[in-house]
């Protein structure tokens, strides 16, 4: 059989990869929906979400076990939002070192070290946030907990498997050639495969014209894990150290009573002075005349500055994939790297779910992926390669500057999409915008008077979320507006009810999947109405105004989803929900916000309920989104 090799040839055949036969050649469990290699954390993240979906998942990776030390290490507050949003942040939480301060010391030949500034890393000021620091946990902590709830959904990561390349077959499925490390060559049948498989990706490679853009900075720098012993003041915040004779260092209080250095070397340091004692004298000499010394040292490793951006992240086929570093790479200085590929993974990862379920329009869905996540990519390098900059200069106030200005995209809220078919323009008066994730918000449960953050209270089940707000629910208006929404979206010739008659089939046919925690979850809560979104309401109106039952069917029926926006205090900004939200709604006002199952807004609309049409131009509007990037399946 003639495969293409990790070089990518031309040979006629799809994708530029031969064309051949299924032969029933493969892994112990037949045919996979998506097999991903590299079980870092994008891998994870992607694997653990399919799981959950219900797709079957072959996880591949080429080392005998998980990462134990070192590594990436900085969750940002998005990232923790992330977490929690799929119920996996207690324990990372718990035990994880939680940084809120940034400072800069410097030292020159005309003055001694000195601290020049000391600044909250999050101010509210700037970006609003419900966790606003950064989370310090190293890597394989955070591989764990995807590996536990990897195996919750009944998947084990499978270990010592090299991916070697991938073949088209005559049906358009991918056969994937790989070397396990004691057994010898095996083979994988999927439907997609998806390169989580870092910044050597066999993946990438394999897909024509898939290749790493960029140039390497010409720092270089030594990394340290380890406990110290320090009269340096200011080791538990995040500081950057500035020596004009000696380099930088950037510090990060670490779990386990453990510091992380990045230490500098000079351009004139040579590989072969990149050794452990070499790097620790380096860091002595630029934290002068504070004395350090290492109890005991966890991880080295050294590394040179690469920032490349994929030339694409899908062959044309949609078939293959690439995510994480294996997509893009930088320095890893602002703690960006884990965060941005858990996030590719999230934006694939619901998308392949709905393709695999076969509800989506041709190239639509899959298609955002690279466009979405390539522009993450660039922004994510233009950034680093500023900051990188200013480190390596070694000017405190030109990098102060530089945080300041890229605090919303460093914490992870300021990565936003632009307009798509996914994400549609619309006139902005409030915080929540298409393109954007929700900012926090705190409403009361109605069903058990429950205070909670409203963007973190439904799971993540692979669905849409669908929040209609209003301010007096028990009012004629708005009554009326609710009646007619309920009436258009489930009449049989609503796109909705199609769409959402052709999903639940699916997942009867290949249902989520079973697992130990969904006793505390209860799924069953979010998709009674619809597999495909979850409808929620919030309301300004006294509980007593009404009962969920005399909700219409679509509300009524998703009561653990009904909200009083009667908390304000609670919130970030000590703002309602509606206000912060939406800028506020008028007595007879409507508004509908729809969120993507990976927590973006898509789009948000509004209607006066005191128009007879309005429920009924809602529910058209709710077909209008939906249809831009779904289609009912053909019948067989």
């Amino acid at each position: 059989m003639t495969t293409s090799s990790a070089t990518p040839q031309t040979n006629g055949g799809t994708n530029g990869h031969s064309v051949h036969p299924q032969n029933g050649n493969s892994v112990a469990g037949g045919k996979s929906d998506v097999c991903v290699v590299g079980a870092g954390p994008a891998g994870l993240m992607l694997g653990s979400l399919l799981a959950r979906f219900g797709q079957k998942v072959e996880l591949i990776d080429e080392r005998p076990d998980q990462t134990t030390v070192g590594r990436a290490d900085g969750i940002q507050p998005k990232s923790i939002e992330t977490f929690q949003m799929l119920r996996l942040g207690d324990g990372l939480l718990r035990d994880g070192v939680k940084v809120h301060d940034i400072c800069m010391w410097q030292s020159s030949s005309d003055a001694d070290l000195h601290r020049i500034s000391r600044s909250i890393h999050y101010p509210a000021s700037v970006v609003d946030l419900l966790q606003p620091y950064i989370l310090l946990c190293h890597q394989g902590m955070i591989e764990s907990v995807f590996i536990d709830d990897f195996r919750k959904s009944g998947f084990e990561v499978k270990r010592s498997h090299s991916f070697q390349t991938y073949t088209t077959l005559e049906d358009g499925s991918l056969q994937i050639e790989a070397d396990h490390h004691e057994h010898g060559p095996t083979k994988i049948l999927t439907d997609y495969v998806v390169g989580c498989d870092g910044a050597r990706s066999r993946v990438r490679q394999s897909i024509p014209d898939t290749y790493a853009q960029g140039t390497p900075h010409t720092s270089v720098w030594g990394v340290l894990d380890g406990e110290l012993e320090t009269d340096f003041p200011d080791i538990w915040s995040k500081t950057v150290v500035f020596s004009e004779q000696h380099g930088s260092i950037l510090i990060i209080p670490r779990e386990r009573n453990m510091t992380r250095f990045y230490i500098e070397m000079k351009a004139s340091t040579t590989s072969k002075n990149l050794g452990e004692e070499y790097v620790m004298e380096q860091a002595k000499l630029i934290l002068a005349p504070y004395s350090v010394n290492w109890r005991s040292v966890e991880w080295f490793g050294n590394y040179q500055v690469a920032q490349r951006v994929a030339a694409r992240f899908t062959d044309p086929s949609q078939r293959a994939f690439i995510a994480g570093d294996a997509s893009h790479t930088h320095s890893p200085k602002a703690a960006q790297g884990m965060n941005t590929s858990i996030h590719d993974s999230w934006n694939l990862g619901w998308k392949l779910n709905l393709t695999l379920r076969g509800v989506v329009k041709d190239g639509i869905l899959l298609g955002s992926y690279e466009e979405e996540r390539k522009k993450i990519a660039h922004d994510l390098i233009n950034f680093d390669f500023e900051h990188a900059n200013e480190i390596a200069r070694g000017d405190a106030k030109r990098l102060a500057e530089n945080f300041k200005t890229n605090t919303r995209f460093i914490s992870g809220v300021g990565v936003e999409y632009g307009e798509n078919q996914l994400n549609r323009s619309t006139a902005v008066q409030g915080a929540a915008k298409p393109g954007c994730t929700l900012p926090p918000a705190k409403a009361t449960r109605y069903i058990d008077a429950c205070p909670i953050d409203v963007q973190l209270d439904i799971p993540i089940l692979g669905q849409f979320r669908i929040y209609a707000v209003l301010d007096k629910v028990a009012s004629a208006p708005a009554r009326s507006f609710l009646t007619s929404f309920n009436d258009s979206v489930a009449s049989e010739s609503s796109l909705f009810t199609q769409l959402s008659k052709a999903a639940a089939q699916s997942y009867k046919e290949k249902p989520r999947a079973r697992r130990v925690d969904d006793q505390h979850v209860r799924p069953e809560r979010y998709t009674s109405v619809s597999e495909l979104s979850t409808f929620a309401l919030i309301t300004s109106a006294e509980k007593n105004d009404f009962e969920i039952s005399s909700l219409p069917p679509v509300f009524s029926r998703s009561g653990w989803t009904v909200y009083l926006d009667d908390v304000a205090p609670l919130d970030t900004q000590g703002r309602s929900c509606t206000d912060k939200w939406l800028g506020g709604l008028a007595a007879d006002e409507a508004a509908i916000i729809i969120v993507r199952p990976d927590g973006y807004v898509g789009s948000i609309g509004r209607w006066d309920t005191t128009e007879s049409t309005s429920g009924q131009s809602a529910a058209q509007w709710l077909d209008d989104y939906f249809g831009g990037f779904l289609q009912v399946p053909a019948a067989n």
